[in-house]
């Protein structure tokens, strides 16, 4: 074998070889995060999606729904049992996140979302829902309050997404943007979990800032699902069909006929309050805007701030009392 033949050898197996290591490191990180992190629900069942689906509490019914890369343990981390008291609340994965298989070729498309959530309201017989969407979970809510009106009794959407932003994706999902199938799964196999781990603290911190990263969000909060190739496809997914969903939702904002709260920290880094809080609230008639001091994932750093929200938004519905202003003083 001639020294050109044994170096074309070596440049075909050397980065076969260095992603095979990645896949059996990344599998074995998948593996030990399932086993000291098991599902905390159940599993139901909507068309092809299988639903995770946390459940407690008593009462008149909240739906929580988290955003972009996140899973049902940012709220049973301290706000769903605070709401638990007085409601019936159900957390739930959204499709391809955390627990919930979204099978290959189903649409990660708001509309899609929403109507398997519907489905899910329905089988659950939650009866009109009060919806509780966080960020990229925001524009869920209201894509499914504007498509399937008869589910949802009302809005109270903490720094939701609800327009397309011109500007760039932020730095910390920018991996999140490759658009080739192969290429993302590749990515999620090899790289993704390695980068993950090295880049987790810079990234947590500006999710959360300006306020600090819980030292047991990673635990508690269900942050290393995260890190599981799965999570990373279908987040992907979910990035890259915003763009072309998102504005058919925004031109019919009009339309929301139930009432909406929002709740925004004002040094949210990742969603601004602005144009998804303001710009909103103007084109819907009656929706009210409370601003707090905090950062993008409130449900995690202030839950009794976010869970006073939420009540009263659930009291105004439930007990017909006027809502002048979402305070929760």
């Amino acid at each position: 074998m001639t020294l050109l033949a044994v170096v074309a050898l070596w440049i075909v197996v050397v980065p076969v070889v260095i992603a095979a290591g990645l896949a059996i490191f990344s599998w074995c990180i998948v593996k030990r995060v399932e086993a000291s992190m098991p599902p905390l629900g159940r599993f139901v069942d909507i068309g092809d999606v299988t639903f995770h689906v946390h459940e407690q509490g008593q009462g008149p019914s909240i739906l929580l729904i988290h955003g972009l890369a996140g899973q049902l343990q940012m709220f049973t981390y301290g706000l769903a049992g605070k709401l638990a008291q007085r409601f019936r609340v159900v957390a739930i994965d959204r499709p391809g996140s955390g627990y919930s298989i979204r099978p290959q070729g189903t649409s990660a498309d708001l509309s899609t979302q929403a109507a398997a959530i519907a489905a899910l309201i329905a089988k659950l017989d939650l009866g009109p829902t009060l919806l509780v969407g966080h960020s990229l979970g925001g524009a869920v809510a209201l894509t499914l309050a504007i498509e399937h009106a008869s589910s949802v009794a009302g809005l109270a959407l903490v720094a939701p997404l609800t327009h397309v932003s011109k500007a760039k994706v932020p730095p910390v999902f920018r991996a999140l943007t490759i658009e080739s199938p192969l290429l993302r799964k590749l990515v999620a196999w090899t790289l993704a979990v390695p980068a993950s781990l090295a880049a987790r603290r810079a990234v947590l911190e500006e999710v959360f800032g300006p306020e600090p990263v819980p030292n047991d969000f990673s635990t508690r909060g269900g942050g290393l699902l995260g890190l599981r190739p799965s999570h990373f496809i279908a987040a992907s997914m979910d990035l890259q069909a915003i763009p072309e969903h998102m504005p058919a939702i925004e031109a019919r904002y009009g339309e929301l006929t139930v009432p909406v709260n929002v709740l925004f920290g004002r040094g949210d880094r990742i969603v601004g309050w602005k144009t998804n809080g303001e710009k909103f609230i103007a084109r819907v008639p009656g929706a009210k805007l409370l601003l707090v001091e905090g950062g993008h994932m409130l449900p995690i750093t202030n839950p009794e701030l976010t869970a006073r929200f939420i009540e009263e938004s659930a009291r105004h519905l439930w007990e017909k009392k006027p809502c002048d202003s979402p305070s929760i003083d």
